[in-house]
């Protein structure tokens, strides 16, 4: 049997020579290092970032306003250009930078209590050493008053707070937050879109929606390769190939959750007639107990075990994505007949299932 060529690519058009400048390198250093200008030295912004060193970032109002323009995603470099996946990180850098905020808030709070707790201190300390001085014998009667008068609003302290005891009904129970609209992050982070349907024959480029990612539905009727590829404003790939099989093919891909760049096109390498439907991932159906084939579904439970099995030849491969900073998503990675049991983070989550055979699954 014939192996699947690989996608065909084509050459930058009109783009100034040179890779893009990364958005979380250029974030990071602003909020890091932006005192420094070494942000705008990373860009390529030589004259500007000589000037913003020099006058320690503005006395922080360039700071500022640098660090505002790249998570805006306004910031380009030197040579005019976006910087790459500002779309896919934004939304992460901005909680980052929001909580950078807050422990720096909280910081500055926490040493001035301390610096006027240290005043109050000082002061009690002088009220005493003059208090010293008073007589021995006002001393006393100042002691004995002060007795007689805390026994009495003892007394009537007491009193008063049996009765107000009395009155005062129990707390009512307060209200759990409600979930409501826990599952939008899939919008906020992909992008919310109208589906759209294109259909033809051969081989054809098709413009993706203007977002982050989605689920890719395709179909083909042929004998031989079958590719769908995206690629970047560049025609460079992303690293998204989500389909390479030859001959007829029917299943469900998810673009972006994988992908090293922004998805500007969709490339399709085929000999026979096709279909391609994207919707965004919010539209994902619930996780099925068995099927064959690719599909992406969206699982909503707590965190769970996921037991599956595949009865196919090829490639097995099941990733869930999630909104977590720091993860992976990949739970299984096998060729061939798999049957195993792997850990699930809590949803709401995308489960992508790659598969040649059929497969069944089960979320315990």
């Amino acid at each position: 049997m014939a192996q699947p060529y690989p996608p065909a690519q084509y050459p930058p058009q009109g783009v100034p020579a040179g890779p893009q400048k990364s958005f979380l390198a250029a974030w990071l250093l602003s909020l890091l290092l932006g005192f420094l200008a070494v942000d705008r030295f990373y860009l390529g912004k030589v004259g500007t970032g000589i000037l913003k060193l020099v006058t320690f970032g503005g006395l922080g109002l360039w700071y500022l306003i640098d660090l505002i323009l790249i998570l805006a995603g306004a910031a380009k470099d030197k040579r005019g250009m976006p910087l790459q996946a500002t779309r896919t990180h934004r939304r992460v850098a901005w909680g980052v930078t929001a909580g950078w905020v807050i422990l720096g808030m909280i910081f500055g709070a926490t040493t001035a209590g301390a610096d006027e707790s240290d005043a109050d201190d000082e002061a009690a300390a002088s009220e005493e050493d003059g208090a010293g001085s008073e007589s021995e014998d006002e001393a006393e009667d100042k002691d004995q008053e002060s007795s007689a008068q805390s026994e009495d609003e003892g007394e009537d302290s007491s009193g008063a707070s049996e009765e107000e005891r009395e009155e005062d009904p129990a707390p009512a129970d307060e209200e759990a937050p409600s979930s409501e609209g826990e599952d939008l992050w899939f919008d906020d982070q992909y992008g919310a879109f109208d589906a759209v349907q294109e259909a033809g024959a051969g081989d054809s480029v098709i413009s993706l929606p203007d977002a982050e990612g989605g689920i890719v539905v395709a179909e083909h009727q042929g004998a031989s390769n079958f590719v769908l590829n995206v690629l970047d404003e560049t025609n460079q790939s992303t690293g998204d190939l989500l389909v390479n099989t030859i001959g007829s093919y029917s299943g469900a891909t998810a673009w972006g959750l994988t992908s090293f760049g922004e998805g500007v096109t969709l490339e399709i390498t085929a000999d026979g007639s096709w279909s391609v439907e994207i919707i965004p991932f919010s539209e994902a159906e619930a996780v099925p107990e068995s099927g064959s084939g690719d599909g992406v579904y969206l699982h909503e439970g707590d965190a769970a075990v996921l037991e599956a099995t595949h009865d196919g030849t090829s490639n097995f491969v099941v990733r869930e994505g999630t909104d977590a900073l720091f993860s992976s998503g990949l739970l299984i990675n096998e060729i061939g007949s798999y049957s195993g049991s792997v850990p699930m983070q809590s949803g709401p989550s995308i489960l992508a299932v790659e598969a040649d055979g059929n497969w069944t699954l089960s979320v315990d």
